[in-house]
């Protein structure tokens, strides 16, 4: 692929901040210094890893659709797309594109609300204090002012956080790997305690065995030295390590054809050194930190012939990492093992976090149960008074019935003549002494 074309692969890596966004696989003859002149297809875009990766690649693919924006994006630079420039020409975009825009704008935005009301249900259900700001942040990479359309700022805000998260991404990686380090041994210290002296013993034995066992292996070559890719020229390639030549080496091992190493490409080279260390049979070898240690060599190998940070290696840069002192280094490469990832005081501080975080769930329980308890106490005085409610309106009820048929009032006149009891005279109120024959009765 030409050297135009590679710019504009550049110019979407950048737009898409380090995607390492790759063109379509194409026939390349690899015999040849130049391969020929194709057209670039619509690409297909590398994974981030970032929450909203899926929006930034179908974003990036419908604007290279765009031939008024493609176009510009062949001539832009580095700097016009890290400073907004490009985002402007957004606004000569297809209106059928701009509206699909629209589209994949709304669809984020209520996709990431529920992502929010999910976070907020699991982290309010489980007592953990709720990170207001840590939520917020999930909305960075959108505009807010005009929630419903794609307009020049959300191109640009989603270019400037795409920039901001993959530059931390490897960093926080990086921490999450040591928080899987540090819960790890902490478990492992909690399971002691639980055991007999004896029974302790023995796994503190066992334990060591382990680390001793899976810190005896064969020599790891520095990542991307020469004898590093002399051994998968050989070993992989099969070809005579006598021969070793890095622009074919190059070529065999880009693997899409574009002239450039991405990280997955750099990292499928570390392959064999790793498996020098980890093997998934083996107990004592944890895969996790296999990967970690991936990153490791490729951030290594990024530092030192990446010279121009896009994330991505050329055949410029490669060629010339093949002249310098580094790509001659003999050294053995440090493993995870040769280099403590947490000191026994990091150790203490994460075990009295976790402490502190428990007596934080306990105080919200205990503060649930409160609240629950005056909740029923509360729920039990409405009951008291909704029985009472009840019989004041069936007593109504009642006397509005005994108002309705006089007739009843009557029988109980009666009734109560016969009991004994002295009757009243109408438009008297004071009764009448037994002896006296109330009017009307015989």
């Amino acid at each position: 692929m030409v050297r135009g074309n590679s710019l504009v692969h550049c110019g979407l890596v950048l737009l898409s901040l380090w995607l390492c966004i790759q063109s379509v696989p194409i026939n390349v003859d690899r015999s040849k210094e130049k391969p020929p002149v194709q057209e670039l297809q619509p690409p297909q875009s590398a994974e981030t890893g970032l929450h909203y990766d899926r929006y930034l690649r179908e974003v990036i693919e419908f604007l290279e659709k765009d031939p008024h924006f493609k176009e510009k994006l062949k001539n832009a630079n580095m700097d016009d797309i890290k400073q907004g420039k490009l985002a402007k020409e957004l606004n000569f975009v297809q209106h059928n594109f701009r509206t699909k825009l629209d589209e994949l704008k709304r669809e984020e935005m209520n996709r990431l609300r529920m992502l929010i009301k999910v976070k907020h249900d699991i982290q309010g259900g489980s007592g953990r204090t709720i990170d207001h700001q840590s939520l917020l942040k999930q909305f960075e990479h959108l505009s807010h002012q005009n929630p419903n359309t794609f307009e020049v700022e959300d191109l640009d805000q989603l270019i400037q956080s795409a920039t901001k998260d993959l530059e931390n991404f490897d960093k926080d990686r990086h921490d999450e790997f040591k928080n899987y380090e540090l819960t790890k041994e902490h478990e492992r210290r909690e399971r002691l305690k639980t055991m007999s002296e004896e029974t302790r013993q023995q796994e503190e034995k066992h334990y060591e065995q382990l680390r001793k066992k899976h810190a005896n292996h064969t020599k790891v070559n520095h990542p991307g030295s020469e004898t590093q890719l002399k051994e998968v020229w050989h070993e992989s390639d099969g070809m005579d390590p006598d021969n070793f030549d890095p622009k074919t080496f190059f070529k065999m091992h880009d693997t899409n054809g574009d002239s450039f190493f991405d990280e997955s490409e750099l990292e499928a080279l570390f392959t064999k050194e790793l498996e020098k260390v980890y093997n998934p049979e083996n107990e004592e070898d944890d895969m996790v930190e296999m990967e970690e240690e991936r990153l490791r060599m490729r951030e290594h190998v990024m530092n030192e012939v990446d010279t121009n940070k896009d994330r991505l290696v050329s055949m410029i840069e490669f060629m010339a990492a093949t002249q310098k002192e580094e790509f001659l280094e003999k050294d053995e490469w440090e493993t995870l093992d040769q280099n403590p990832l947490y000191t026994e005081e990091e150790m203490k501080e994460y075990e009295q976090h976790l402490v502190n975080e428990q007596n934080d769930i306990h105080q919200k329980s205990v503060e649930l149960q409160k609240q629950r308890e005056e909740l029923e106490r509360k729920q039990e005085e409405l009951s008291a008074q909704k029985i009472g409610l009840q019989q004041a309106v069936e007593e109504m009820e009642r006397i509005k019935g005994n108002v309705k048929h006089p007739g009843t009032v009557a029988a109980g006149g009666a009734a109560g003549v016969a009991a004994g009891v002295a009757p009243v005279v109408p438009g008297n109120s004071r009764p009448l002494p037994p002896d006296v024959p109330v009017p009307g009765h015989s």
